[in-house]
């Protein structure tokens, strides 16, 4: 049985011709604002009703209204908290009548999908990862776009930033450890070249100073469960360690496993902390201690962010520092 035809999308012209009235008249009826006699209103929108109309508002984007299109560049979400951001922020932003655009990846895929999105007229862009290039940025300053750095700062003009205060949160979970008397640390962090990490391998050294203390292992990881299981092998000396901080979360989580396969006590007689506070750090099977990086505060920053950049264009770029907080568990 031969497939049947697919329906025509509905046009303005179709409403008009069904209402009696000029294109004109249709438009104006669904513009904001727009004189229009009230009687050949009920006229158009009965039509519309009638077959199903909605207003293309892609086209009303391209002759100046507000497209309410926002992209979020993701870049690789491999780890667990980004992929929760990511859920976050589109529900954030269809809260407020906006309509997220997601691009995920890196190289030159995801380089040429920002490329051509950049062509429709979206209201602004999300940058949720690092590896954005700056030609990209240069062509959003030369068409108006907003840009919202979230997660890393950007210091170049037309940025707006959003990040967490990574050093001071880091050195928060180092001191409790301190204070419970670990005396021996190790550390797992991201890949090289990730402020984040950087930042809070640094509020761990900044504690352990304070303390007359010294780092006493290290190795790196990608954010991911897998890598931090696999870090814990690289640790020198690991079996003198009583305390292991890591970067991130997931990695904690990989090294919780570690360490158990290994016959370590936790938290007897070494203590795991992470940072972020993803879904799976409260699992009971985990019960890891960890800094939280509110992604509740993040989102509500970013969409108060959109909104008085809107109203004000020319406004002054601003850097928001979100606070953390110390999520005691049980693997401390």
């Amino acid at each position: 049985m031969p497939a049947a035809p697919r329906k025509k999308r509905i046009t303005a012209k179709d409403v008009a011709q069904l209402a009696g009235v000029s294109r004109s008249v249709v438009s104006r009826a669904f513009t904001d604002g727009a004189y229009i006699d009230p009687d050949k209103r009920a006229l158009v929108l009965q039509a519309a009703d009638t077959l199903g109309y909605r207003p293309n508002a892609l086209a009303a984007g391209l002759q100046g209204a507000r497209s309410n299109l926002v992209v979020i560049f993701m870049g690789e979400t491999a780890n667990e908290y980004d992929r929760e951001v990511s859920t976050a922020l589109v529900a954030g932003l269809n809260s407020v009548g906006k309509w997220p655009i997601v691009i995920g990846g890196s190289g030159d895929a995801a380089r040429t999908a920002v490329s051509n999105v950049l062509r429709y007229p979206v209201e602004a862009m999300i940058i949720r990862s690092g590896s954005m290039d700056a030609d990209i940025l240069d062509v959003c300053d030369k068409l108006s776009i907003p840009v919202i750095s979230s997660g890393r700062v950007l210091l170049r003009p037309g940025v707006d930033n959003i990040c967490c205060r990574n050093r001071e949160g880091m050195a928060k979970g180092a001191n409790l450890l301190i204070a419970k008397g670990r005396r021996r640390f190790g550390f797992i962090g991201g890949p090289i070249g990730y402020a984040s990490s950087n930042d809070r391998r640094q509020g761990v050294m900044d504690a352990l100073q304070k303390a007359a203390l010294t780092l006493q292992a290290e190795a790196a990881g990608v954010f991911t469960v897998q890598s931090g299981y696999e870090a814990v092998d690289r640790l020198a000396g690991l079996h003198d360690l009583d305390a292991l901080i890591c970067a991130n979360d997931a990695m904690a989580i990989g090294a919780l496993s570690a360490l158990k396969d290994k016959g370590r006590d936790v938290p007897r007689d070494i203590s795991v902390i992470g940072f972020d506070d993803i879904s799976m750090a409260s699992w009971p099977a985990f019960g890891l201690t960890t800094i939280r990086n509110p992604i509740d505060t993040l989102v509500a920053a970013v969409v108060d962010l959109l909104g008085r950049r809107s109203m004000t264009p020319d406004k002054p770029d601003e850097t928001i520092y979100l606070e953390t907080s110390l999520i005691l568990r049980h693997s401390h």
